[in-house]
Protein backbone atom coordinates (compact mmCIF):
# COMPACT_ATOMS: atom_id res chain seq x y z
CA UNK A 1 0.00 0.00 0.00
CA UNK A 2 1.33 3.41 -1.00
CA UNK A 3 1.87 6.16 1.53
CA UNK A 4 -0.27 9.23 0.75
CA UNK A 5 1.71 12.11 -0.77
CA UNK A 6 -0.26 14.78 1.06
CA UNK A 7 -1.87 15.06 4.47
CA UNK A 8 -4.76 17.40 5.18
CA UNK A 9 -5.48 17.99 8.85
CA UNK A 10 -8.82 19.58 9.68
CA UNK A 11 -9.16 21.27 13.05
CA UNK A 12 -12.29 19.85 14.65
CA UNK A 13 -12.08 21.87 17.86
CA UNK A 14 -15.41 23.44 18.82
CA UNK A 15 -14.53 26.90 17.47
CA UNK A 16 -13.29 25.75 14.05
CA UNK A 17 -16.02 23.14 13.77
CA UNK A 18 -18.79 25.66 14.38
CA UNK A 19 -17.16 28.26 12.12
CA UNK A 20 -17.26 25.98 9.10
CA UNK A 21 -14.92 23.01 9.36
CA UNK A 22 -17.95 20.77 9.73
CA UNK A 23 -18.83 21.74 6.14
CA UNK A 24 -15.18 21.92 5.02
CA UNK A 25 -14.56 18.30 6.04
CA UNK A 26 -17.37 17.08 3.79
CA UNK A 27 -16.25 19.36 0.94
CA UNK A 28 -12.67 18.08 1.13
CA UNK A 29 -13.81 14.47 0.91
CA UNK A 30 -16.04 15.31 -2.08
CA UNK A 31 -13.23 17.21 -3.82
CA UNK A 32 -10.80 14.33 -3.37
CA UNK A 33 -13.32 11.84 -4.73
CA UNK A 34 -14.24 14.02 -7.74
CA UNK A 35 -10.57 14.53 -8.65
CA UNK A 36 -9.53 10.90 -8.01
CA UNK A 37 -7.13 12.00 -5.27
CA UNK A 38 -8.43 9.93 -2.37
CA UNK A 39 -5.57 7.41 -2.62
CA UNK A 40 -2.97 10.19 -2.66
CA UNK A 41 -4.25 12.33 0.20
CA UNK A 42 -4.69 11.38 3.84
CA UNK A 43 -7.38 13.35 5.67
CA UNK A 44 -7.36 13.48 9.44
CA UNK A 45 -8.88 15.57 12.17
CA UNK A 46 -7.29 17.17 15.19
CA UNK A 47 -8.84 18.68 18.29
CA UNK A 48 -7.20 22.12 18.26
CA UNK A 49 -4.58 23.92 16.20
CA UNK A 50 -4.25 26.60 18.90
CA UNK A 51 -5.34 29.43 16.59
CA UNK A 52 -9.03 29.45 17.45
CA UNK A 53 -9.65 33.16 16.84
CA UNK A 54 -8.31 32.82 13.28
CA UNK A 55 -10.26 29.68 12.34
CA UNK A 56 -11.50 27.63 10.74
CA UNK A 57 -8.02 26.17 10.39
CA UNK A 58 -6.84 23.55 7.93
CA UNK A 59 -3.29 22.27 7.55
CA UNK A 60 -2.02 20.89 4.25
CA UNK A 61 1.21 19.07 5.03
CA UNK A 62 3.14 21.62 7.12
CA UNK A 63 1.30 24.73 5.89
CA UNK A 64 -1.46 26.18 8.08
CA UNK A 65 -4.38 27.95 6.39
CA UNK A 66 -6.56 30.11 8.60
CA UNK A 67 -10.02 31.53 8.03
CA UNK A 68 -10.83 28.84 5.47
CA UNK A 69 -14.40 29.47 4.37
CA UNK A 70 -16.30 26.76 2.47
CA UNK A 71 -16.60 28.94 -0.65
CA UNK A 72 -12.79 29.32 -0.94
CA UNK A 73 -11.95 25.68 -0.30
CA UNK A 74 -12.13 24.36 -3.89
CA UNK A 75 -9.69 27.02 -5.14
CA UNK A 76 -7.30 26.29 -2.27
CA UNK A 77 -7.39 22.54 -2.94
CA UNK A 78 -6.98 23.01 -6.69
CA UNK A 79 -3.93 25.21 -6.09
CA UNK A 80 -2.30 22.93 -3.51
CA UNK A 81 -3.23 19.47 -4.84
CA UNK A 82 -3.70 19.77 -8.60
CA UNK A 83 -0.84 22.05 -9.59
CA UNK A 84 1.12 19.19 -11.19
CA UNK A 85 -1.73 18.41 -13.59
CA UNK A 86 -2.28 22.00 -14.71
Amino acid sequence: METPETCITICMGSSCFSRGNNINAESIESFLSEHNLSAHVEVRGCLCEGHCKDGPNIRINDELFQGVEPEMLDDLLLHKLCKESQ
